[in-house]
């Protein structure tokens, strides 16, 4: 006869919150899964649409209308495939990254009459197009690679020596040397590389809280912000001024305002800008509220005033190229603040024993009301 279970007498049984923390896996694998599957047919969708693009890149380059050939005449050779393919990806990455913050925001406003999204339909999409965005950013920079590896663009005597030179320069952020790509590829490359944690944070939690990893994810408009940016300045399909640069810039005021909304009319009680009363919030959030809610706004005007006018940055056919701006050290500066703000903002929404203890309380009364119901 099996005698009666006694715990370990180092075991800690007194803490349900650590209990809970030590059953539950960190990383919420099936969840993972289950959106990796979802993403299948999303992820066949950007391919799709990748190839059209590719398609229409080329058609532009033998028609010879291409903006790209008129800045770098010997990419017209069949030989660069892989660089066309290249592009083709990152425009495809940029359209599925508008879908995916353009999700987000519609599901974490205040909540619209809902009709042929539910909400938890927006909230599963928004996660498999992120998932999809991030897998065309890494083909994107992928393609790249392989471009530099065929065309031996480091000028290496060796393969090995070869290989590590393109690598550097398509994965390693601030090493490539000379040019636009200078500028325009570190900040690529950091969109890419802020886009992996800041969109996995999901599927960690259970080990973060919900409060951390919701307030790490609104991060995430800086990669979508980074990502437009190094597009505008190192697309060569819009690197001259015309009407498909232009259009860029015009798509980008809908998300503008849609943000702003979101800022002006947060869905949570506990985000809104309280003036007075038991709500308002301490000074220094206040403060940071307001400013963000400011900032946005600034910038909203500035890219309606851009598309107002047509000066968008871009250049003009046969004038010297301006130098870029700004110089790389400003961007490195710029990622030092945010993760310095990331940081304080895990630290200050990290989960209490006392917040755990009342969430395991919590799924334990619902777990009784739920069997006293099937009694």
């Amino acid at each position: 006869m099996a005698g009666t279970a006694v715990p370990d007498a180092g075991s800690d049984t007194s803490d349900p919150g650590r209990q809970s923390r030590r059953s539950r896996p960190r990383l919420d694998r099936a969840g993972l899964r289950a959106d990796l599957r979802a993403t299948l047919p999303d992820a066949s969708l950007a391919v799709l649409i990748t190839g059209l693009i590719f398609a229409w890149l080329w058609v532009r380059v033998e028609n010879g209308t291409s903006s790209t050939v008129q800045v770098m005449p010997h990419l017209a050779d069949r030989q660069h495939w892989m660089y066309w393919l290249c592009q083709a990806f990152g425009w495809s990455a940029l359209l599925w990254a508008y879908i995916t913050v353009l999700l987000g925001l519609l599901r974490s406003g205040t909540r619209p009459p809902w009709r042929l999204l539910t909400v938890a339909r927006t909230e599963k999409l928004h996660r498999t197009t992120g998932l999809t965005t991030i897998a065309l950013m890494f083909l994107h920079a992928f393609l790249l690679f392989l471009e530099f590896v065929r065309s031996n663009h480091g000028d290496s005597g060796t393969w090995v020596g070869r290989v590590a030179s393109a690598f550097a320069e398509s994965f390693v952020p601030g090493y490539y040397p000379s040019g636009t790509g200078r500028l325009a590829i570190l900040i690529g490359l950091l969109a890419f590389y802020l886009a992996i944690p800041l969109s996995l944070a999901y599927y960690l939690r259970h080990a973060t809280g919900a409060r951390m990893w919701r307030a790490l994810h609104r991060f995430i408009i800086v990669v979508y912000v980074l990502s437009v940016w190094h597009t505008l300045l190192y697309g060569t399909s819009v690197w001259f001024d015309g009407l498909f640069r232009s259009l860029v810039w015009a798509l980008q005021v809908p998300l503008g305002l849609l943000l702003l909304l979101r800022l002006a009319r947060p869905a949570r009680p506990s985000e809104r800008l309280e003036v007075r009363g038991e709500r308002r919030p301490a000074p220094a959030v206040f403060a940071a509220r307001l400013s963000g809610r400011l900032v946005v706004a600034a910038a909203v005007a500035g890219v309606v005033v851009v598309v107002a006018t047509g000066v968008d940055g871009g250049r003009s056919p046969g004038v010297p190229s301006p130098g870029t701006w700004p110089e790389p050290w400003v961007v490195w500066a710029g990622l030092g603040l945010l993760v310095a703000a990331a940081a304080v903002t895990a630290h200050r929404l990290r989960p209490s024993r006392a917040t755990a203890r009342r969430a395991v309380a919590r799924r334990a009364a619902e777990s009784d009301a739920s069997r006293q119901a099937v009694d």
